[in-house]
């Protein structure tokens, strides 16, 4: 096979879950079993730097309304039936595609069941009348319960996470299909970018209990982790929400306090607005080696440079204009189209960029997100920022980047590394000019094999 970034066939011995031995003809000892390489590529393990585990998982049991109209979302919700839990759940609404939704319409389409609806950002909830009052929103206190001039809820919940979570009173999901389903498309590390309380205790909770195999890095506020090897603390999430843009003071204070407790900053902007207002904050608090901006959806050359100049890092997501491309140039203004979700041109300033899914919100697959980062080709077949293209593979950089350090210096396959490795069915040069999650045909996490067993030979 031939092992990243070198590309003459050697084997590969692993030991002790490193990279013990590498070189031609190496032969078998009585206690291993051989793994044929039929001269595929051997990467290091592939990083998504930004995804929402539990989301993913909670997703698997939603109705998902992302491709339907309006009136087959309403006979949809209509004819729902009620999960373990009670409700009818989904996700997926745009209010561009299905219109304004609030607790009257959800009323009209469902007053019987609990109903609860997710718009496609994740920000946002809208629950019926029975569900209203199951999770007792009259008369609770939560910022997040939109209220109208009479003081009832609208059935809009901003976010609401931590408190619905709580509300609701649930069994938290199993992750397990999730880390399945990530081993198989070779994603071996993952930073979940939920900021809620509770993400901090949830999904460290899935690895020691070996439903996630990934290494994780966790950025929720409440992110105290026990010992283990594959769980590792990340810069702290904090969400400029554009329907209630913070303070800049508040905003540097929260950056001051990460920074005092040793943790970097990662900053959801998805607006000018919000970048502007990020940068200002960071300046007030002082930068700490390892900030990042998360999305960047829409910055021009100024941004760029000022971003670079602090070296702050961008996580973007190339697959959200595979997804929503068509929706993003007809929704903004004309001028903003050139700076939505930049990648080359941020590098071209010097910035440290990586990609990744913002799964389940963009596609968790890493070689649909290389094709995107490559083609940037909306749905409708239109290129949105030809100048943003990237070679494939400047984005897989970006995936074997660490997760403390996305855009940073490469994972390698060499002695001595940690054997969280992918094999891919065929050379790297082949694989990359039709990327395809197919051509993964084994993904080992540790040194033990989370994907492929299948092909041990």
């Amino acid at each position: 096979m031939e092992t990243y970034p070198r590309t003459d066939p050697v084997d590969c011995r692993i030991r002790g879950g490193v990279v013990a031995e590498m070189g031609r003809q190496l032969r078998p000892r009585p206690d291993e079993f051989v793994v044929r390489g039929d001269r595929g590529a051997l990467l290091p393990g592939l990083a998504d730097h930004h995804v929402h585990l539990a989301a993913m998982a909670a997703q698997d049991a939603s109705l998902d309304v992302t491709a339907l109209s309006r009136d087959v979302l309403a006979s949809s919700v209509a004819q729902a039936v009620a999960g373990e839990d009670g409700w009818v759940r989904a996700v997926g609404y745009d209010d561009v595609v299905h219109g304004d939704l609030d607790r009257t319409v959800l009323d009209a389409w469902n007053r019987v069941l609990p109903v609860r609806v997710q718009h496609r950002s994740g920000a946002l909830w809208l629950v019926n009348s029975p569900g209203l009052e199951r999770l007792g929103a009259p008369a609770a206190a939560h910022h997040g319960i939109e209220r109208d001039s009479a003081g009832r809820p609208t059935g809009r919940l901003w976010r609401a996470d931590p408190w619905l979570r709580k509300a609701l009173g649930g069994r938290p999901p199993s992750l397990r299909a999730v880390g399945a389903r990530l081993a198989a498309l070779g994603v071996t590390h993952v930073a979940d970018a939920t900021p809620e309380e509770g993400a901090g205790v949830l999904v460290p909770e899935a690895v020691r209990r070996e439903e996630l195999p990934q290494h994780v890095m966790v950025m929720a506020s409440d992110a105290e982790l026990p010992p283990h090897p594959r769980l590792a603390v990340g810069p702290l999430k904090l969400v400029v929400a554009d329907h209630a843009l913070p303070d800049v003071d508040d905003l540097a204070g929260r950056m001051r306090w990460a920074h005092r407790d040793g943790r970097p900053v990662a900053v959801h902007c998805a607006t000018r607005t919000a970048l502007a207002l990020t940068l200002a904050a960071l300046d007030l608090a002082g930068g700490l080696d390892g900030d990042r901006v998360e999305h960047c959806a829409v910055s021009d050359a100024g941004a760029a440079e000022e971003l670079a100049s602090r070296q702050i890092r961008v996580v973007t997501q190339p697959t959200l204009i595979a997804l929503r491309g068509d929706d993003y140039w007809g929704r903004v203004d004309p001028e903003d189209r050139p700076d939505l979700w930049r990648y080359a041109g941020l590098l071209r300033a010097g910035v440290r960029v990586a990609v990744s899914s913002d799964a389940p919100y963009g596609d968790p697959d890493p070689w649909a997100c290389m094709r995107a980062a490559s083609e940037r080709l909306t749905l409708s077949g239109r290129v949105l920022g030809a100048n943003e293209r990237v070679p494939m593979e400047v984005a897989l950089r970006g995936m074997l980047s660490p997760l403390d350090d996305p855009g940073g210096p490469v994972r390698r396959v060499a002695v001595g590394r940690p054997a969280d490795l992918v094999l891919l069915d065929r050379p790297l040069r082949e694989a990359l000019r039709a990327p395809d999650a197919s051509h993964v045909r084994a993904t080992f996490i540790e040194g033990r094999i989370a994907y492929g067993a299948r092909y041990l030979g």
